[in-house]
């Protein structure tokens, strides 16, 4: 069943083609199909397009099928096109001709732009809850070893006292800063292109308001050109907004594989979240991490994929667009397995007591001393020079304490406001809202 076909079969080669993985890909949308079609068809009976009683017959049959859906038993059949005729045809073999009545004033372009964005609004959710969860860890990680050291570098060279609270702690504000570019995603991806037909408008006197509301958008995609044109974008933007955490995720991984490395040594796991090698007794690899740095690297290219995909395409719906689904779908999977896997990681992580004790970090106190020189009266310049030259010739001398006092550093982590900070970013999202607006569509 093809909800645009007539008296013409396709050529079969060509139909295997188009169609590609479009029915696979459908089945995340099914629920989110419904979703549109229990808003779509409320709002015909409100402008006179569908009865009281096929308005009836229609929404009890949607819910079952939203059910049906919810408990795992809803495919689409072979020789069914995608879920937006798979529906269609499970509601007219159950209701008759009123199952046929749902299509009015809409196109499968703006149904299938109403369902993923109802699906990637839902993503958002999923990922915005994980991440917070992530960064509650790491907030609670900070707290627990705030006075525990560990070297700092830069270009990978010993540099300066560090902490694993400032470790941590780094990761989880980082967070909140990709959090911040995922709300721009979701407030792009929270508006309701349903009503924009073809991307042209219908000459039914359509409620577009009303459907907003009843499917929980904050506004509408007003221009129908525009709701057309975002498709890609939305896409584009939201791949942006993932790809931010997984560069947090990334550079974490790429931190822990180093500070697992014997010559580092800082961190460990416990056996059973290691892997072996086939050949070499001693060896507990860190593949998790591994594999978590490579998955959020291929994350970090999907912006760049769907750019490329919808780069040169002129106004209005083409089918390139399909193609998007294939490379965005998997990815919401591909970033949550590793949000929680690094959580698994980290809620069993051990931290080496007394690693600043070892000689080789002597020179991490260098500035500490120059600093000290410095508050007893020698200009900076000059406390450096001395320093430097104390280095040199093996007369450098430090009791190894640390006194950082401001804010952001080893001895004021400033948890506290940043947890403040996180809770007012969340609370934009406003993700209760939609739930109370989805629960009135299907109870």
């Amino acid at each position: 069943m093809k909800l645009w076909q007539k008296n013409t079969s396709v050529n079969n080669q060509v139909e295997v083609f188009t169609v590609g993985q479009d029915r696979e890909m459908d089945l995340f949308l099914a629920a989110f199909d419904v979703l549109g079609s229990l808003a779509h068809t409320r709002m015909l009976n409100s402008i006179g397009l569908l009865d009281d009683a096929d308005l009836a017959l229609v929404q009890r049959e949607l819910k079952n099928i939203y059910q049906q859906i919810a408990d795992g038993k809803f495919i689409i059949e072979e020789g069914v096109e995608d879920v937006h005729s798979q529906v269609e045809l499970l509601l007219t073999q159950r209701v008759g001709d009123a199952g046929k009545k749902i299509h009015s004033g809409r196109s499968r372009n703006d149904q299938v732009l109403v369902d993923l964005k109802l699906f990637f609004r839902h993503q958002i959710e999923e990922l915005v809850k994980s991440s917070k969860e992530l960064f509650d860890l790491l907030i609670e990680l900070a707290e627990i070893h705030k006075d525990k050291l560990l070297p700092g570098y830069t270009h990978l060279q010993i540099a300066m006292p560090s902490s694993f609270g400032l470790w941590f702690g780094a990761y989880a504000e980082s967070l909140i800063d990709d959090l911040e570019l995922m709300l721009g995603a979701f407030k792009v991806t929270n508006k309701n292109p349903l009503g924009s037909a073809a991307g042209y408008g219908s000459s039914f006197p359509l409620n577009r308001q009303m459907t907003t509301d009843l499917l929980g958008f904050e506004c509408l995609n007003y221009n129908v050109v525009y709701a057309q044109m975002g498709r890609g974008k939305t896409e584009r933007i939201l791949a942006q907004a993932m790809s931010s955490i997984a560069a947090t995720l990334n550079r974490m991984a790429m931190d822990a594989c180093l500070f697992m490395n014997q010559n580092f040594g800082f961190i460990s796991f416990p056996d059973e979240l290691t892997t072996g090698s086939s050949i070499m007794p001693h060896k507990k690899n860190p593949d998790v991490w591994e594999l978590i740095r490579g998955r959020s690297n291929q994350l970090q290219a999907l912006p760049n994929t769907i750019s490329m995909l919808t780069t040169n395409l002129p106004s209005g719906y083409h089918r390139d667009m399909q193609l998007l689904k294939e490379n965005l779908f998997p990815a919401f999977q591909s970033l949550m397995s590793c949000l929680d896997m690094a959580k698994l990681m980290l809620k069993n992580i051990k931290i080496k007591e007394n690693i600043l004790d070892d000689e080789k970090y002597t020179y991490l106190f260098s500035v500490e001393v120059v600093n000290n020189l410095v508050l007893e009266g020698l200009p900076f310049r000059e406390a450096y020079k001395k320093v430097g030259l104390d280095i040199e010739a093996g007369q450098f001398k430090t009791d190894r304490k640390v006194n950082h006092t401001h804010e952001g550093s080893i001895g004021n982590l400033n948890l506290k406001e940043v947890k403040t900070a996180m809770e007012k970013l969340q609370a934009q999202f406003n993700f209760n809202k939609i739930e109370k607006a989805i629960q009135n569509l299907v109870r």
